[in-house]
């Protein structure tokens, strides 16, 4: 009796798969994601900035694993585990006490996930005990390596898409906002911050002075910068008048929530336009800057100064958030001037002109709205056609819930402008395409005829150009706004749910096959 060999040890690729699907590692996952993108803002501090760093760790080696053993698909589970941990381990320490090669790391995660910053902190080097914890997690899904080709199907495409962006999402390069304007030794100063609104103080004011009444800008000397920060705190509001000295009849303010600044002769009683950036500019304005808030609140009037000069003249300057800062001239006239000069120093963008190039996600969430449409008139023709046959119902539900849950991906893509936009967008992506081949795949299985179909896809395509042209129209700037672009992109469907719809009178209701009878049964004589 021969003794029977030993199986051989799984492939690295299948032991990769079930460490990045193994519960801890996908916990880490989304600890790293609700850290980064939710806890961060609302307690910024050592715990949560450490905490991205275990979530991290624990996560990075089973994602270097399985992208080598993608890259080198023969190399053995161990030596997969080995290159995985010990990169990782030793980028993450060289990266954390070189300041050279944080800055490179961040350059590189730029370019594969946008602006990102990681920064050198010799103080994270205690988190790499966590590489212990990924070990252990390795070992435990080395006893049960994924096998089933559809279960490492799904783990490829949803979990390495995702851990892959977790990881490149940490550390967020935050945008500058102009937020202060006052007056320091006779001079302008304008104070900008890349901390939002609301936020913990992260870094230091930028300032800017002005000592030409807001013609030329420079950084605030030492001593300008110690008076600055020593400033008692302003404590009017927006909407609040904001007078000269020298004629205390000639007063301004601001409209909350508008870039929008208003004069009066008569010391407030009565009020006018002095300068403005309309709503419909504004929203093009919106749509061009990053992190301008949810309703573009960081896209608008923040502070306001003014400044006598000699001979009853005077200048005003307006912080306008995200847009920088605007100056009235001692003539009257207004000009925006973006951030003085200072770290984001380049000139502002034209009022009222936008392109789809400068509107960042907006192009992706425009393509998958008019895609999503056309599969919608796909699955609704291939529902009704269910119907007309009489056996459509279990196909009907299954498309329904594959509807909903893009529907849920697509809605997390229209409104989320953080760095897992790309992860939602991949899924309703995928479950569109899913919805379409799963409503042509149909005409086989409901023997449906083929001038079925000759109706349906062009009804889709339909769809698509009608959605696609108004929504390209909108990245244009026409319209301005997106509510009133979904709403014509939403009417454009109705034609083609309509020929879907009709397109079902072409199915015959389904019949059982007829049988034929049997003969009757003959006595066999058996004598």
């Amino acid at each position: 009796m021969t003794r029977a060999e030993p199986p051989p040890p799984p492939d690295g690729a299948r032991v990769a798969l079930a460490w990045l699907g193994h519960p801890v590692t996908v916990l880490a996952l989304v600890v790293l994601v609700l850290n980064d993108h939710v806890l961060k803002a609302v307690r910024p501090g050592l715990v949560t900035g450490k905490l991205s760093d275990v979530a991290g760790l624990v996560l990075a080696p089973p994602l270097v694993a399985v992208l080598v053993t993608l890259v080198t698909p023969r190399l053995p589970a161990r030596a997969a585990a080995g290159v995985a941990l010990g990169s990782v381990g030793l980028g993450f320490t060289l990266v954390k006490s070189s300041g050279y090669a944080a800055a490179v790391a961040s350059d590189l995660w730029s370019a594969v996930s946008g602006p990102s910053l990681i920064r050198a902190d010799l103080t994270d080097l205690l988190t790499l005990p966590a590489l212990v914890l990924a070990a252990w997690v390795r070992g435990r899904a080395r006893r049960d390596p994924v096998g089933r080709r559809a279960v490492r199907t799904v783990r490829l495409l949803v979990l390495l898409p995702a851990a892959t962006l977790a990881v490149a999402a940490t550390g967020p390069v935050r945008y500058p906002d102009a937020v202060t304007t006052t007056v320091v030794g006779g001079r302008l100063a304008a104070g900008a911050t890349d901390t939002p609104a609301g936020a913990a103080d992260g870094d230091p004011w930028l300032w800017r002075i002005s000592d030409d009444a807001g013609v030329r800008w420079r950084a605030a000397a030492e001593a300008e910068e110690a008076a600055l920060f020593r400033r008692p705190e302003r404590t009017a509001r927006i909407g609040d008048r904001v007078c000269s000295t020298a004629s205390p009849q000639r007063c301004y303010r601001l409209r909350p929530g508008a870039i929008r600044v208003e004069e009066s002769d008569d010391g407030g009683r009565t009020w006018r336009l002095s300068w403005q950036v309309t709503d419909e500019q504004r929203e093009l304005l919106r749509a061009r800057y990053p992190e301008s808030g949810p309703n573009g609140e960081r896209v608008a009037g923040q502070d306001l100064t003014v400044l006598d000069l000699a001979g009853g003249r005077h200048v005003v300057l307006v912080a306008n958030g995200r847009d920088g800062f605007a100056v009235r001239d001692a003539d009257g006239g207004w000009r925006r001037i973006g951030f003085a000069g200072g770290r984001s120093g380049a000139e502002p963008p034209p009022l009222g002109v936008i392109s789809p190039a400068d509107r960042h996600n907006d192009p992706l969430r425009a393509m998958l709205l008019a895609v999503a449409l056309s599969v919608l008139v796909l699955a609704v023709s291939g529902v009704r056609a269910g119907r007309a046959s009489g056996r459509g119902s279990p196909e009907a539900i299954l498309q329904t819930a594959i509807l909903a849950v893009a529907a849920m991906f697509l809605l997390g893509v229209w409104f989320t402008d953080d760095l897992i936009l790309p992860v939602l967008a991949l899924g309703s992506a995928v479950l569109l395409l899913g919805s379409a081949l799963l409503a042509l795949v149909r005409r086989r299985s409901l023997e449906v005829p083929g001038g079925w179909f000759a109706e349906v896809v062009p009804a889709a395509v339909l769809t698509l150009t009608l959605a696609g042209v108004t929504l390209a129209s909108w990245l244009h700037g026409r319209p301005v706004y997106a509510s009133t672009a979904v709403t014509l992109a939403l009417l454009g469907t109705v034609p083609g749910l309509l020929l879907g719809w009709r397109a079902a009178r072409l199915i015959e209701p389904w019949r059982p096959p007829v049988e034929p009878p049997y003969p009757p049964s003959v006595a066999v004589d058996r004598s």
